[in-house]
């Protein structure tokens, strides 16, 4: 099979590798698992060994006629579902109440796929990923604080599992891997969209500018005044940054701004 640049494809291409992760998701036999870029089918049958059942979605035309040969057994005895098309566009009303997601994407659309599932009304239980491991280090492992990490946090609890080297893929990419799992994702950490709405721009804008205090980056959403009252309520320093204010104090932040 022939990897495409422009998808981000790296093929992972160790098994034991795709059993660690299938390892580090927890599933069990009553468990419907999603999985995003099957690729050569590797982590599919990793999978297969532990989940009741598995749906996997895979955009490039090219690799579904392999897949279909490769696991024309578990598509006939219903086992495994295998859809044509992008998993960012998928109908994932379809799926059980409870599923996990397990996947190795690209990485340039890590935080698109992180977005798109933590937000979604129908969020599963828990997502195992195989990032870059810059990126898995700055959620689950950094002293400091990022929107990325934040952005994780306020809806589950992301964990580092395991490093995944570069040679573990073909082609080799040009640094290293990491699987991530998110677990203890919550469906009802908001009230409304509109909480969740106003938290992001809270998070967002106090981001925005990474020298600048915490205290003049949320000037862009309220007075001086506003904002000074709000960070005494919610505990924070006025000299804080937004690197240093833990996920709880931003969800305090929030409130006392709206």
């Amino acid at each position: 099979m022939r990897a495409k640049k422009s998808l981000g494809q790296h093929f992972l291409m160790h098994a034991r590798t795709a059993e660690r992760i299938a390892d580090a998701a927890g599933i069990t036999p009553t468990d419907t698992v999603l999985e995003v870029g099957p690729g050569t089918g590797l982590l599919t049958r990793a999978l297969l060994a532990r989940a009741g059942q598995v749906v996997a979605i895979e955009k490039d035309d090219e690799l579904i006629p392999t897949l279909q040969e490769t696991f024309a057994k578990e598509l006939a005895e219903g086992r495994l579902t295998l859809i044509h098309g992008d998993i960012r566009t998928a109908d994932l009303s379809t799926l059980p109440e409870r599923y996990r997601v397990v996947a190795n994407i690209p990485y340039y659309i890590t935080g698109e796929i992180l977005r798109y599932f933590l937000s979604h009304s129908h969020k599963p239980t828990s997502m195992t990923l195989l990032v870059q491991k810059e990126v898995a280090e700055r959620i689950a492992r950094s002293k400091k604080e990022s929107l990325l990490s934040l952005s994780v946090k306020v809806y589950g609890t992301p964990k580092y599992e395991f490093t995944v080297p570069k040679g573990a893929f073909v082609p080799a990419p040009s640094v290293d891997s990491a699987v991530l799992s998110i677990r203890d994702i919550r469906q009802d950490i908001f009230v409304s969209s509109k909480e969740e709405e106003r938290f992001f721009a809270v998070l967002h804008a106090g981001f925005a500018h990474k020298r600048k205090l915490l205290s003049g980056n949320l000037g862009v959403l309220a007075e001086k005044a506003v904002v000074s009252s709000a960070l005494q309520d919610a505990g924070i320093p006025e000299r804080s940054r937004a690197e240093d204010i833990t996920l709880s104090s931003w969800q305090d932040l929030a409130r006392h701004l709206s």
